[in-house]
C-alpha cells in the first residue's frame, strides 16, 4: 500500500469496469447516477459524522475564510445536494468517485480511495427501504463477481429503546444517548456516573464545581500550561472545558446503579451468530423486565429476508455496538466482508433534518469500497 495511489492503465481499466457493473446493477433498481462536488463546506462533516471521520478529514482554509474540506464519504454530500435542490421524495440516488481520509495510525495507507453506493432518501416505510438496500447491496457485489462473503448487522435502535426502558433521570439518558458514539469515552461516563472521578482528576473537578464558563475556562488553560499539555485531536479546549464542567457536575450528583450498568453493558457486550444474539438480548431484556420486542422483531424481520436473498445464517453476525463509528447512524447498520471489508450502510433518519430538510426524512443507504473488493476477487 502507498499513502499516494498511482492508478496505472491495467488497473484503471479494472476500477472502470467494476463501477460500470456497480452502476449498472443500481441503475436496474431505479437508482440514478449523480456526483456531488469534491470540496466541501467542512462543518457538515465535522458535525455529523463521528470523531472517527472528524479526525481524518482533511480540512482546508479558502482565502475568503471559508473552512473546506475533501470529501471523507460521499452521502453527506449527497443528501446536502438532494436537500438544496428540493429533490422529490422518495429519491434513488446513487454514486462513484474518489473519496479522501488521513491515516493517522497508518502511514502507509492510501489516503484515498474510489467509493460507490447508493442512498434511499425519504421511504416512508423504513422496514421495505433496509430490505430494498441489503437487496441491492448484495446484489450489486455479487454482480461485480464476488459470492463468497461474511455479514455483519446490528441496530442503534436498540440502545435508545433500552435506555429510554430504563429508570433513569431525563438528563442522564439525554447524556448517555449523546456520548454513545465516543467509543471510549462513553465506557468511561458509565464508571464515572457509577463510582465517580479517578484520584487525580477530583482536585481539578473540585475546582471547577459551581465556577461558571469563564472561570473554568481559564483553569483548565493554566492547568494544559502548567502540565505542557494542550487538548487533543479535534477537541478544542472550549470542548475540553465543557466536557470537564460535566464531569464536575458528575462529582455532585448521585450515581448509576451498578444493576443498570450491568444492564447496558450486557446489551453492548452482545456479538456472535445472529439468531443466537437476538435470542440473548431477549433473555437480557427479560431478566431486565424491559421490552424490547419492537426492535427484536424488526431484526428477525431483516434476517429473514436477508437469508431469503440466499445468505447462509452461519456467516450472519450480529454486533450490538456495530455502527457506533458514525454519528449519523440512527437504525439498523451492516456491512459486507470478504477478507477486509467491501461494502457497509445503514439507516440515517436524522441526517437530512440536520443539514437543513427542516423535517425528519427517511433514509438509509450504502457505500462500497471498490478497491477492497477488487482485491477480494471482483471484477
Amino acid at each position: 500500500m502507498t499513502a499516494f495511489p498511482y492508478y496505472d492503465t491495467p488497473a484503471l481499466a479494472a476500477l472502470e469496469d467494476q463501477a460500470q457493473k456497480l452502476l449498472a446493477s443500481f441503475a436496474a433498481r431505479g437508482y440514478t447516477r449523480e456526483e456531488p462536488s469534491i470540496l466541501q463546506p467542512a462543518g457538515i462533516f465535522l458535525d455529523r459524522s463521528g470523531e472517527e471521520i472528524r479526525r481524518r478529514t482533511f480540512t482546508l482554509t479558502d482565502p475568503s475564510g471559508r473552512e473546506l474540506c475533501l470529501r471523507p464519504d460521499l452521502t453527506i454530500p449527497i443528501c446536502r445536494m438532494a436537500v438544496e435542490s428540493k429533490a422529490p421524495l422518495p429519491a434513488r440516488l446513487c454514486y462513484h468517485g474518489l473519496a479522501f481520509r488521513q491515516q493517522p495510525n497508518s502511514p502507509d495507507a492510501p489516503t484515498q480511495f474510489y467509493q460507490a453506493g447508493a442512498e434511499l432518501l425519504g421511504l416512508a416505510d423504513c422496514a421495505a427501504g433496509d430490505s430494498e438496500i441489503v437487496s441491492l447491496a448484495i446484489a450489486a457485489v455479487r454482480a461485480a463477481g464476488i459470492s463468497d462473503f461474511d455479514m455483519t448487522v446490528g441496530d442503534l435502535a436498540f440502545f435508545g429503546a433500552l435506555i429510554d426502558a430504563l429508570d433513569l433521570p431525563a438528563h442522564w439518558r439525554a447524556r448517555l444517548k449523546r456520548h454513545f458514539w465516543r467509543a471510549g469515552y462513553f465506557e468511561e461516563l458509565l464508571q464515572r456516573l457509577t463510582r465517580g472521578s479517578a484520584p487525580e482528576q477530583k482536585s481539578l473537578l473540585g475546582a471547577l464545581s459551581g465556577q461558571g464558563v469563564a472561570e473554568a475556562r481559564r483553569l483548565v488553560e493554566e492547568r494544559l500550561v502548567a502540565s505542557g499539555l494542550s487538548p487533543q485531536g479535534v477537541r478544542t479546549l472550549d470542548e475540553v472545558v465543557e466536557r470537564l464542567m460535566e464531569q464536575a457536575a458528575d462529582e455532585e450528583a448521585s450515581h448509576l446503579d451498578e444493576k443498570v450498568v450491568r444492564v447496558i453493558t450486557g446489551l453492548l457486550d452482545v456479538s456472535g451468530p445472529a439468531r443466537d444474539a437476538l435470542a440473548r438480548i431477549r433473555s437480557l431484556a427479560a431478566e431486565a423486565r424491559i421490552d424490547l420486542d419492537a426492535p427484536l422483531a424488526a431484526m428477525a424481520a431483516r434476517l429473514d429476508a436477508i437469508e431469503s436473498m440466499g445468505v447462509d445464517p452461519k456467516r450472519i453476525t450480529f454486533a450490538a455496538h456495530f455502527g457506533r463509528n458514525m454519528e449519523y447512524y440512527t437504525g439498523f447498520v451492516f456491512e459486507l466482508r470478504a477478507g477486509e471489508t467491501i461494502a457497509g450502510g445503514g439507516r440515517y433518519d436524522t441526517l437530512l433534518e440536520a443539514i437543513g430538510a427542516g423535517r425528519p426524512i427517511p433514509a438509509v443507504g450504502v457505500a462500497f469500497w471498490t478497491e477492497a473488493m477488487l482485491a477480494a476477487g471482483g471484477a
